[in-house]
């Protein structure tokens, strides 16, 4: 039986010496892997934008300049119907069918069947590289509108285990508070629990009320920030990329994984440590 006062740990060596899984892109330099949230006011156009994202990863068509990895997308419209998603996407897209995007407009409450219903579509669709709960209130425990830091860091890690087990994007649409706040960010509804759980946000805001012109503003952990400035096209009701006022967002390279990958380039087979694999790559360990 294992002492329930022992720690387990793992020494700076051991950690170098471990090979970790990098997050995979579904939406290059814009969406990655992981649990994130997606914010804004009633109305603005969450509902569209999310259409539009789960039509371009399920068919690996790029989103504006930005390359897609295809993969199964599940989009639960919790606040939809079949007959108006027919008629969004009939108008967004026309003909053009995208048979590995699924559609549920009822799903069960998180703790009450919902990560078995999600486990069963990864099962039956292992390609699965997008979820979008649309929205995050419908699957939360009853409970009122009132939670604490604590129940809102707990429903957003609860999902993340799920989102990093199987190595996809769970995407969970949500409302901001009327409020306005000086970081864009605090207007999430609810407590900081939710972000601080999250591996990062999206929030799309008008100016404007009127306007078909809008702001994605983006925020992650492993990301940096960026602001996407878009237009709303009033015939197809998709969103068309105007200006970014960030660069297209790169994960930072790896020296010690990029001379690893030469040195192997050059040969069939290697043994040796950890610490001679280091002297004969020349690593600058300062």
């Amino acid at each position: 039986m294992t002492d329930p006062s022992y720690l387990p740990t793992i020494s700076m060596s051991e950690l170098y010496e471990n090979v970790y899984d990098g997050k995979p892109p579904i939406v290059d330099g814009l969406l990655y892997a992981g649990t994130y949230l997606f914010v804004g006011a009633p109305k603005v156009g969450k509902s569209f934008f999310m259409l539009q994202l789960a039509y371009h990863v399920s068919t690996g068509l790029s989103l504006w300049d930005y390359p897609v990895r295809k993969g199964s997308v599940l989009y639960l419209a919790l606040e939809d119907d079949y007959h108006r998603l027919q008629e969004r996407l009939y108008r967004m897209f026309g003909t053009d069918c995208a048979p590995d995007l699924h559609f549920s407009v009822t799903a069960h409450q998180l703790g009450k069947g919902l990560s078995e219903q999600l486990q069963s579509f990864t099962r039956e669709h292992p390609d699965t590289r997008l979820i979008i709960i649309d929205t995050l209130q419908k699957v939360r425990e009853i409970g009122g509108e009132s939670y604490s830091y604590s129940t809102d860091y707990d429903i957003i890690t609860q999902l993340k285990q799920f989102a990093d087990t199987h190595k996809i994007c769970l995407l969970l649409v949500h409302h901001t508070r009327k409020q306005k706040a000086e970081d864009t960010f605090d207007m999430i509804s609810g407590t900081n629990g939710l972000l601080g759980a999250a591996d990062g946000a999206f929030l799309l805001y008008k100016e404007k009320r009127t306007s078909n012109k809008a702001v994605l503003e983006i925020s992650g952990r492993d990301q940096q920030d960026q602001k996407i400035n878009l237009t709303r096209n009033e015939e197809r009701l998709a969103w068309d990329f105007e200006s970014a006022e960030t660069e297209l967002w790169k994960q930072p390279p790896e020296p010690l994984l990029e001379k690893i990958s030469e040195f192997l380039g050059e040969r069939t087979e290697w043994q040796g440590t950890a610490t001679e694999l280091v002297e004969l790559l020349k690593v600058d360990e300062t």
